[in-house]
């Protein structure tokens, strides 16, 4: 049979992506495979055989783990994005990130086609799901994530042994480990442990060296009932060790350095991103403008905050900033300042204003 063409395959080694490779074939498609190495824990070469095995053409290995943290993570840090008040996005932001490289792929190997797995039959291809995980598992450096299978009732709690890159909090250690992390532009720079001086500063090692603090410290564990963009709910388990941190410490170092009217718009610009995210549009022209924007609000958003990290919970101890919006003298209780406490009186007097006159007409009303 004459080749339909040929297929960049996001390939991941997994049930999905093995299946559609094999049907790739059999639909009469060159199938080139693309292994994304986005920080999980996976046997690269092994799952380069397998796609040999099951027909593929070619096999790229591609690291983008660095762009990932960068380009991807960094974004959503500065925007305190939280999908439904509590998902970090961590599959939602690798899409975009795994996408991107798979394009270049296919320009560089004049492949037609673009594809993604899809759950369907198996072939007898052999997959990690199994009667002691009996769930579906995607990882990469920011989170994994456990679906499918028995979690599919949302009454069933998570077994033990499902977790496995944060430790039980129960188990974790009874001293905290204190963080000091440096911020610029909203985006970590540094991270000290104040303990034993320890130190990071490249993106890449200092997100990796929060993931294992945070999971010493069984830190990033939440399971949610999410709403899906095609209109179902998902019973979703995730750990986000890191991200964890990171979204309590810039939180914090944000609340501090940035104008309270400016924050109130990019808080909700970070929700319309946290949205875009997850419904896959990363890559939109809204998505551009608002990440645009969010990086606007960020230029001052400099500075130190110190976290304890213990028994599954982020504390903020401390903070500092040379940029910091935080008056002192203002706010002191002994401290005079430039505020005088007759200035309540206007202050007072105008706010009330709207209150009186609402009053007013209801007492009207409440009359007849």
């Amino acid at each position: 049979m004459s080749s339909k063409g040929s297929v960049v395959l996001a390939y991941s080694g997994g049930l999905d992506t093995s299946c559609i490779l094999v049907w790739l074939k059999e639909q009469g498609y060159d199938v080139i495979a693309y292994l994304a190495n986005i920080g999980q824990k996976e046997d690269f070469e092994e799952a380069r055989k397998k796609a040999l095995k099951l027909g593929a053409k070619k096999v790229f290995i591609e690291d983008v783990s660095r762009e990932f943290v960068e380009e991807f993570i960094w974004p959503a840090i500065q925007s305190s994005a939280l999908y439904e008040d509590r998902y970090l996005l961590g599959t939602s932001l690798a899409r975009p990130c795994i996408a991107r490289k798979q394009v270049e792929i296919a320009q560089r190997e004049g492949a037609k086609y673009v594809s993604h797995g899809a759950t369907g039959k198996q072939h007898g291809i052999p997959i990690p799901v199994t009667p002691k995980n009996p769930w579906s598992m995607d990882e990469n450096l920011m989170h994994i994530s456990y679906e499918a299978g028995i979690l599919e009732n949302p009454k069933n709690q998570a077994p033990p042994g499902l977790y496995t890159k944060t430790q039980d909090p129960a188990k974790a250690p009874n001293t905290p480990d204190i963080l000091e992390i440096e911020f610029k532009k909203g985006v970590p720079v540094k991270v000290t442990n104040v303990k034993d001086g320890t130190t990071h500063q490249t993106s890449l090692e200092l997100f990796m060296y929060l993931n294992e603090v945070a999971g010493k410290h069984g830190v990033g564990r939440i399971d949610i009932v999410e709403n899906r963009f095609i209109g179902m709910k998902s019973r979703g388990i995730y750990e986000t060790p890191a991200g964890t941190i990171l979204y309590h410490a810039h939180l914090d170092i944000e609340a501090f350095t940035m104008d309270r009217e400016v924050r109130k718009i990019k808080q909700g610009l970070g929700l319309k991103f946290a949205e875009l995210v997850y419904t896959g549009f990363w890559h939109s022209p809204e998505c551009e403008f608002v990440r645009h924007c969010i990086a606007k609000s960020q230029e001052r958003v400099e500075g130190k905050v110190q976290v304890s990290v213990l028994k599954g919970q982020v504390y903020i101890l401390g903070r500092e900033s040379p940029l910091s919006l935080y008056n002192e003298e203002l706010v002191s209780m002994n401290v005079q300042g430039d505020y005088e406490p007759i200035d309540a009186t206007g202050f007072i007097n105008i706010n009330s204003l709207r209150l009186k006159e609402y009053h007013r007409l209801q007492s009207k009303v409440t009359a007849k």
